[in-house]
């Protein structure tokens, strides 16, 4: 039975990325295509939730934050702060595990250019609203870039005026902590925007917010 936190494999609530999806799998037939399942037990004290699956990352491998470089940034930040176990080999069958962490997106499936529109933001957050209200043990939500951040804020019926996104942004709301920081992108950390060291900290904040 379908999760009501996941869509369906052929879910068709955003015209323009099941279109986009069906190209996609004329293109790269080999490629999971679909809206990504998050990745991680619903259990998990610490949600982290992206902006969407890249195209040869998630979309690629069908598990969150796999197959690209923000994958590589924050499943080794992961590691350091021992949230992990096994070892990460940028695949869905290496075996890698999360501990205490679940990672979901705010829009699951891939997006042209990395950019969705706002209505298929709002479309797709009664997924994200559902899961959160499944994670019966969360302390703390990492989101990553704004988009994510804004989705959370929303979903969770806050007033983005009083909980606004900065790297490193903290809020609280009743036993609920919320954490910013900028994207994992290549482009983020190639220009300087994020370091690994600015990253680390930020997920350190959200594993002490998690009690992990």
């Amino acid at each position: 039975m379908e999760q009501s936190y996941q869509p369906p494999l052929d879910c068709p609530l955003c015209p323009r990325l099941a279109e986009f999806r069906q190209r996609n799998r004329t293109e790269h037939p080999d490629f999971f295509n679909g809206p990504v399942s998050s990745f991680g037990a619903l259990d998990a004290p610490l949600l982290i939730v992206g902006l969407a699956p890249g195209l040869k990352g998630a979309n690629r491998t069908g598990r969150p934050f796999t197959g690209d470089y923000a994958g590589e940034l924050l499943y080794g930040s992961l590691a350091r702060h021992g949230l992990t176990r096994g070892t990460y080999q940028a695949k869905p069958d290496d075996g890698f595990e999360l501990a205490g962490v679940r990672i979901t997106n705010a829009v699951r499936c891939v997006t042209p250019e990395n950019k969705p529109l706002p209505v298929e933001i709002g479309t797709c957050r009664k997924f994200l609203a559902a899961e959160i209200a499944a994670m019966a043990n969360l302390r703390a939500i990492l989101a990553l870039g704004g988009i994510a951040h804004n989705s959370v804020v929303t979903t969770l019926a806050l007033k983005k005026k009083d909980h606004g996104f900065a790297h490193g942004a903290r809020h609280q709301t009743g036993k609920l902590t919320i954490l910013a920081s900028y994207h994992c992108s290549r482009y983020n950390t190639n220009t300087g925007v994020l370091t690994e060291a600015m990253f680390d900290a930020v997920v350190a904040a959200a594993k002490e917010a998690a009690g992990l």
